[in-house]
């Protein structure tokens, strides 16, 4: 068995089984399906999941948060699904907002991580070209600038690849519509083709491939629908890239260079008009983007603007946010007196760091929303100065930390880096502080009862005739003689497993206590027979509601011990569980 099997299982019977998923495909930290119906999926048993961070419903994805492992989760799950990668396929009906998401997410995510990786070599080249290592006219360097600029100088090929798939073209066919554009011989030079004068680059751009790709994918179909079986296999490729081709070099990519340049210059304008306010409010709101899943559309821009050898003003503002958000963190895990969050903290700052925010928002600022304001105000300050500053991203780079040499130029990188380690320190300064002052930890109850889930005499778990429940391997808790065959909730609380055979059920209380209540030994052997359930996995319930019925004397006539064990699953989260047996109290738990 994989690391990621079970989680994969339990997310996939979650989210509504196989039948109920469209597609899946995955971000940095996020799986995301397209799910026939959404209300299938039960978010508070994935919630629950060891492995899942959130779950969030936005731009008509079903999206599950995991985390920095979230590729080996997405492996595993493709060939559970018997998916190929980056499924993309989706029949459902989309609103416009989510189609034009979906096709920037279909498109760019793919090529995110290439894209960082070259963006990160060109930093490394700019810091030790700076350092005095070596001149920026030696050989090595050059090398390791080609290395760096390759996929900035060919994207339409990459992006041909990825607009392919979208549009249903033959994924060959779109890298070379991709190749072609960008052609040297093509580019940048005086054509004159059918007696109109040209002279057009391509290298570098995104609109040109991704239109001309949109028409070449109905052209290649209609041909394939036509044209005789023996010859449709080469000439439906040479037709298309031959008439999609000159098109596009001659018509769409004009035309999109043109409306390339003028989203270019409208996010300038509104940067040029106050690079304070911009900064401001990208950095301010930079995290409310990534929660809903929008911010991408930001980087998407700003792709389009390194790739044309543009520096893009709006991305470098939200660079510092990942400080803002981590310092938050590493406050509340210095004022903690909580164990656990002290503990979820730690993991959360180093990810935070490095940019990866999501574990950090959605498990410790977004639930205690003083400290995820807290951490936009911080990114709203630092944003403002990058603003102020004249920061700009001259390249794409990695996240976090590694996100700062994005905006190194070719020249003046002394004083950039100074800027930089200033909006750093403003970042991490301004949203500690805060954080640290005003952070308290919440009032928790100290003690968790647990109701009698069953009548009946009780005993000692130690004298149940099963080692693993005897020795407590599953944690602590109590057996009960059952005088009736009914068990109860013992608290209010959601249903969080119900075994398949219905004699174990898992709840988890309002307040985080997980209870087994695990009816008979061995009666998992009976495959179902004499039990019944009343609730369903994901289920809200109320105490004293009537979870499973099951029959004690055919049990019984089976040959089965009907003692009821009592188990608090998260026995470690408390400092001492004692059987009470008063009161129609079961156990106490106390924090």
């Amino acid at each position: 068995m994989s690391k990621y099997e079970s989680l994969v299982k339990h997310i996939v019977q979650n989210v509504g089984g196989k039948d109920n998923i469209i597609s899946l495909t995955h971000c940095v930290t996020r799986l995301r399906f397209r799910l026939k119906d959404e209300n299938k999926a039960k978010d508070n048993i994935i919630k629950n999941l060891d492995g899942v961070i959130t779950v969030m419903h936005s731009a008509g994805q079903y999206q599950i948060v995991i985390g920095n492992h979230v590729r080996d989760v997405y492996d595993e799950a493709c060939a559970k699904l018997n998916l190929s990668k980056d499924n993309h396929h989706q029949k459902e009906k989309m609103t416009l907002k989510e189609k034009f998401i979906d096709l920037l997410t279909s498109i760019f995510m793919p090529s995110i991580s290439i894209l960082c990786a070259c963006g990160m070599i060109k930093g490394l080249n700019s810091i030790l070209q700076f350092a005095g290592v070596y001149t920026d006219t030696s050989g090595i360097y050059t090398l390791i600038n080609a290395v760096g600029d390759c996929i900035f100088y060919f994207f339409p090929v990459v992006i041909g690849y990825n607009s392919a798939k979208k549009f249903k073209l033959s994924p060959y066919v779109g890298m070379m519509i991709g190749a072609a554009l960008c052609y040297p011989t093509i580019n940048g030079v005086d054509l004159v083709v059918f007696g109109i004068s040209m002279n057009v680059t391509y290298t570098s751009t995104v609109l040109p491939v991704i239109l001309t790709v949109a028409l070449a994918a109905p052209m290649e179909k209609w041909l394939n629908k036509i044209l005789p079986d023996l010859i449709k296999s080469f000439f439906t490729p040479m037709i298309v890239l031959l008439s999609s081709t000159i098109l596009g070099f001659m018509v769409i990519g004009p035309i999109a260079n043109y409306l390339s340049n003028i989203i270019s210059s409208t996010l300038s304008g509104v940067y040029n008009m106050s690079p304070l306010l911009a900064g401001v409010l990208v950095g301010g709101l930079w995290q409310i983007m990534v929660v809903f899943g929008v911010h991408m559309t930001l980087v998407v821009l700003a792709i389009m603007n390194i790739a044309a050898g543009t520096p893009d003003p709006i991305l470098s503002l939200s660079v510092f946010v990942a400080f803002a958000q981590s310092a938050v963190v590493l406050a509340v895990a210095l004022k903690t007196k909580d164990k656990k969050l002290k503990s979820v903290c730690i993991p959360a700052f180093i990810s935070g760091m490095f940019g990866v925010t999501e574990p950090a928002i959605y498990g410790i600022t977004l639930p205690r929303i003083k400290m995820f304001v807290i951490s936009c105000i911080g990114g709203a300050v630092s944003g403002g100065f990058a603003g102020l500053a004249g920061l700009k991203y001259q390249q794409m780079a990695g996240m976090g930390i590694f996100e700062i040499p994005a905006m190194f130029p070719k020249t003046g990188v002394q004083t950039v880096m100074i800027q930089a380690a200033t909006a750093t320190v403003i970042a991490f300064a301004v949203s500690f502080v805060l954080a640290y002052v005003f952070y308290k930890d919440e009032a928790k109850i100290e003690l968790e009862k647990i109701n009698m889930p069953v009548k009946g005499d009780v005993k000692p778990l130690s004298e149940v005739q099963d080692d693993a429940f005897a020795q407590g391997a599953l944690g602590e808790g109590a057996a009960i003689v059952p005088s009736e065959g009914k068990a109860y909730a013992p608290f209010d609380g959601t249903v969080l497993s119900l075994f398949p055979t219905k004699h174990a059920i898992g709840i988890v209380s309002d307040n985080g206590c997980e209870v087994l209540i695990h009816i008979g030994i061995d009666t998992v052997k009976l495959e179902g027979k004499y039990f019944e359930a009343h609730v369903e996995q994901g289920d809200k319930v109320s105490k004293g509601q009537l979870l499973v019925s099951f029959d004690i004397d055919k049990i019984k006539e089976e040959g089965y011990s009907t003692d009821t064990l009592i188990i608090i699953t998260n026995s470690s989260d408390y400092e001492e569980i004692k059987t009470v047996n008063s009161s129609g109290i079961l156990l106490e738990a106390t924090y």
